[in-house]
Formats: C-alpha cells, sequence, structure tokens
C-alpha cells in the first residue's frame, strides 16, 4: 500500500492541535513555538504534494486513498487531488505559519494564571488555528462527499470560537461591550453556516438514496457517481438534479459568501484579530468556492448549467454591492471585509462562466485573493494593535512615522485593487476575459468593481498614511523584525506571481479542463467572416458566438 502522503497532510495539524492544547498554563512560550514548528512542518509535506504532482496525468486524482469506512451507508474514506485542490493547500499550508505569527501576542492572558485558574487562552488559541488548518485540509483532499461534509461543517466549531472567544481588543469599547459584539459576530457566523450545512445535508442524503436506486447500492464517492452519469448507467430527473444542486450551492454560497448570503463576514472579520480574520476570507471561506467547482459542477452538470444565469447575476451583484460598501466604510477591516465580498463576486463569476480562462482565472483568484488579502489585513492588524481603533479617521501621517509599514499597506492595497504587475491582476483579468467571452454585457459591467476598487483602497491609504501627522500617531514604531518576518515573504510572493504566474497556471489548467469536460462545455469559438474588397483583396473580421453550440 503506497504511503498515506495526503492523510498525513491532514493529520500532523491535527495532532499538533491536541498538543499544544494540551500542554501546561504556564507553558504559554512553548504552546507558541510548538504550533510554528507544527505548521512549518504541515507546509513541507504539502510542498512535497506539490511537488510530487504531475499536471500531465491523465488521472483526475492523484495520491488516492480509499478505504472502507461505514460500508453499511457507502461511504468509504477516500482522498485524491487535482491541481486545484493542490494549490490551495499549499495556500493554506503557507498562510498558517504567517497567521500564528502575526497573531504572537494575541491571545496573551491579561493576568497570570493561578493554581486555581486553568483557564489557557494562549494554547486554545493556537490549538484552534491548528484544528481549523486540518479540517480545511482534509475537505481539499476529499473526494468522498460524506467525508467532505463533515469535515465541511466540523471546522464552524472551531472557527466559533475564535471569534467568539478571542475577538480584537482595539475599539475603545468596554470589555463587556467589546464581549458581547464578539459573541453576536460569532453566534451569526455559526448560524448562518449551520443553516447552509442542514440544507445541504439534506440533498447529501437524497444524492445517496439516488445512487441506491439506480446503482444497487448508494455511494458517497464523487468519481464513482460521475463516472456512472459518464457511462449512462445513473440518470438523475431534470428536478431531482435541481434540488440537490441548490441544496449543495447554498451551503457553499454561505460559506464563500455569496450575496445576499454575505452578511454575517463583515462582523466576524470585524470582531476577530487580524489573523483570524485573514483565516476566515484567505482559508476557510475557500472552501465554499473549491466545492462548487468540485460538487456543484461535476455532480450535477445539467443544473449548473441551468442556473448559472442567477448565479451570475447574484455574483456580479456581489462585485458592485462589496465595493460600494467599501468605499463607504470608517473601519478599516470592515472595509476590507467588504472588498472581500466584492472579489467573492469575481471568483464565483469566472467559475460560473464556464470557459477555460473564466474557471482558470477563478482558481488562480483563490490562490491570489489569499495572498493579497493576508498582506493587507495583517499589516492592518499591526497598526491598529499600535493605535488601538479600527476607525479610519483616528489616522493621518503614518507614512511619515513609519514608512516601511505605509509601504507595505501600500503594496497591499494596490494587490487588492488589481494593479498590474501583483498577483491578483492576471486572475481578474482572466475571470473578466472569461466571463465576456460568453457573457459580454456581465463581463463589462462587471469591470466597473476594478474602477471602485482604486477608489476605496486609495481613499483608505490617503486617510490614513498621508497629510498631517495626528498627534495620537506621532510616536508610533516601525515595523518590528516579526512582522517584517510575516509580512516580506507575502510582497514577495505578490510580486513573484504577477510577473510570473506560469507555476500556478499549469498546475490549475489540466483540472479545470477535466471540469469543463464534465460540464461537457468547451469555450466560444470566434468565427471569422470574410468579405471581398475592392481591388480583389478580402478582408476578415471576427464575429463572437455567445457558446461553442452556435458557432457551429
Amino acid at each position: 500500500m503506497s504511503f498515506p502522503l495526503l492523510t498525513v497532510v491532514a493529520v500532523v495539524p491535527a495532532a499538533g492541535a491536541i498538543a499544544t492544547a494540551a500542554l501546561p498554563a504556564a507553558k504559554r512560550t512553548a504552546a507558541k513555538w510548538l504550533a510554528l514548528l507544527v505548521s512549518l512542518v504541515t507546509f513541507a509535506l504539502a510542498l512535497v504534494v506539490a511537488f510530487r504532482f504531475d499536471p500531465g496525468s491523465k488521472s483526475p486524482y492523484q495520491f488516492t486513498e480509499s478505504h472502507a469506512w461505514i460500508s453499511d451507508f457507502g461511504v468509504r474514506y477516500e482522498l485524491g487531488v487535482d491541481g486545484i485542490a493542490v494549490a490551495l493547500i499549499a495556500l493554506t499550508t503557507l498562510l498558517i505559519p504567517f497567521i500564528i505569527l502575526a497573531g504572537w501576542h494575541d491571545a496573551d492572558p491579561l493576568e497570570e494564571a493561578t493554581p486555581n485558574r486553568r483557564w489557557r487562552p494562549t494554547q486554545g488559541f493556537f490549538a484552534l488555528i491548528l484544528a481549523v488548518e486540518a479540517m480545511v485540509v482534509i475537505s481539499f483532499e476529499a473526494t468522498d462527499v460524506f467525508v467532505f461534509y463533515i469535515f465541511f461543517e466540523a471546522m464552524l466549531i472551531p472557527m466559533y470560537f475564535l471569534i467568539g472567544g478571542f475577538g480584537d481588543r482595539a475599539g475603545g469599547d468596554g470589555e463587556d461591550e467589546a464581549a458581547s459584539r464578539r459573541s453576536y459576530a460569532a453566534v451569526k457566523f455559526l448560524l448562518y453556516n449551520l443553516a447552509g450545512g442542514l440544507i445541504m445535508l439534506a440533498a447529501v442524503i437524497g444524492l445517496y438514496a439516488v445512487t441506491a436506486d439506480q446503482l444497487g447500492s448508494g455511494t458517497f464517492s464523487l468519481q464513482q457517481i460521475v463516472e456512472a452519469r459518464a457511462a449512462g448507467r445513473l440518470h438523475i430527473g431534470t428536478g431531482t438534479e435541481r434540488l440537490l444542486f441548490l441544496g449543495f450551492f447554498f451551503a457553499f454560497a454561505v460559506k464563500a459568501p455569496l450575496w445576499p448570503l454575505h452578511t454575517w463576514l463583515p462582523g466576524a472579520m470585524g470582531e476577530s484579530t487580524a489573523p483570524v480574520a485573514v483565516l476566515i476570507t484567505a482559508v476557510v471561506d475557500k472552501v465554499g468556492t473549491f466545492a462548487m467547482l468540485r460538487y456543484c459542477l461535476q455532480l450535477f452538470p445539467q443544473a449548473s448549467s441551468w442556473a448559472t444565469p442567477a448565479i451570475l447575476v447574484l455574483a456580479l451583484i456581489g462585485v458592485l454591492y462589496g465595493a460600494l460598501l467599501a468605499v463607504a466604510q470608517r473601519d478599516i477591516k470592515r472595509l476590507i471585509a467588504y472588498a472581500s465580498i466584492s472579489h467573492f463576486g469575481f471568483i464565483i463569476l469566472g467559475i460560473f462562466a464556464m470557459t477555460s480562462q473564466g474557471q482558470g482565472g477563478a482558481t488562480l483568484y483563490m490562490v491570489n485573493h489569499g495572498i493579497s488579502t493576508a498582506a493587507l489585513m495583517l499589516v492592518a492588524g499591526f497598526l491598529i494593535s499600535r493605535r488601538g481603533s479600527r476607525l479610519i479617521a483616528d489616522y493621518g501621517g503614518v507614512q511619515k512615522v513609519a514608512p516601511i509599514l505605509a509601504g507595505t499597506f501600500l503594496v497591499g492595497g494596490l494587490a487588492t485593487l488589481s494593479l498590474p504587475g501583483l498577483a491578483p491582476f492576471i486572475s481578474e483579468f482572466l475571470v473578466l476575459v472569461g466571463t465576456f467571452s460568453r457573457y459580454p454585457v456581465i463581463g463589462i459591467i462587471a469591470t466597473l468593481g476594478i474602477v471602485l476598487a482604486a477608489l476605496y483602497v486609495l481613499v483608505l491609504y490617503q486617510r490614513t498614511m498621508t497629510g498631517p501627522v495626528k498627534s495620537e500617531v506621532s510616536g508610533m514604531p516601525d515595523l518590528r523584525v516579526r512582522e517584517l518576518v510575516v509580512v516580506a515573504p507575502l510582497i514577495a510572493l505578490l510580486l513573484f506571481l504577477g510577473v510570473y504566474p506560469k507555476p500556478l497556471t499549469d498546475l490549475v489548467n489540466p483540472a479545470v479542463d477535466h471540469t469543463l469536460s464534465v460540464v461537457d462545455k468547451k469555450d466560444p469559438k470566434p468565427t471569422v467572416q470574410v468579405d471581398a474588397v475592392p481591388g480583389g483583396g478580402r478582408h476578415g473580421h471576427a464575429v463572437h458566438d455567445q457558446d461553442a453550440e452556435a458557432a457551429k
């Protein structure tokens, strides 16, 4: 039996979470270093997966593992990765060490523990982060729908405690009021996502019932279901397929989040510490968009095509709505949260454009958005921790007293607005090209999101970093060594992938092609109409059709 590499990648942070939580209350520093070491080992294992992965393989999934688990109900422990999953596992395991370093002091107790006080906030904080990492990684690896569902839902529990129990200490309000806000944000996050998960559970059971009826025995295996449909052995009625699709899609749209199911995100990010906010939007939320590609499109191809126009409209609204509300924000962290809602609109737009450029761009966007949002939010967190306020109006002239902090904040902001030369640009460009080639009106309107992004990012920078130095920030220190270690690699990655995205495109394009083949979609092809011109010459002009079938 081959070495279970994918299982090890998920088990290492899970075991690290248990070991970190078990450390005595006095071992706070040891807990931090243990969590950091475990996260680095996990990242190293993810790199092994990435370097051993063969993009040219004909098999849709590699490093596969399959073992009987709950045989009576057709549940198997099945794992496997394609290029999209490999890229997102690499992103997740890359960001966790930076999240741990950035939150090094976020969970330090306000008073020393006594023999009668066994609460260990530091150990709990870092253990919960590692637990989330383990659940996210195995969600990307799972090829059994039931296994995926378990960890898709289980990650809500540690996230709930991270939001509600380790919230932002900035804001200037009393501790009771701050705790109330954190509790409200955590409960709203949990209820929204639990509601989506319960609806998905009904769809998962329905899918099992359909396979049991037509295949003789029920199964949750993604590959078995896709192959059975391709071979004509599994036929899901139109109405049934649409209902099952909606059950899955609703849960993923809440997680993503897609307008109008997004309202939990600004509160959750605003009341969390900056590292936890990064964990939410750069790591956890990516499970939702990833699952749309892996499960919605591949399990329910006809229903996906049926729902595409409505989903594209919702995504377009999300692009513009998120950007407009970001422009109006007075809170730095909520501004970044609404900007992320706009970016998730772009990602979903690319997924359901049903073109190779759109889906390839959407996958790159997941990775590049994770890096750019992490850079911007973590620097914003360093800024907020110095001043003790999240309000934009409480800053001014920071670049004169902390130029490195201001410079890294600017680069993170420019990446957020997809400046050419930085990683998110190529992602956004591909999404818009892929959308325009099939849905030109939606592609054109979506470009307004770029204009609005430039507005909210540059206005944010102007109001916080330029102008006269406010007395409250006059003594603000610049980035420290630990903070530079967090930010510098992210900035370097934004520059590298902005100039040379080929490693990522080579990794994800075969998986995108496989998904499109399952959905039976081809890129729209232009027809060239050749006309005679005076003098015997000829000239041509391209006429773009709305899809490949029309081009024929």
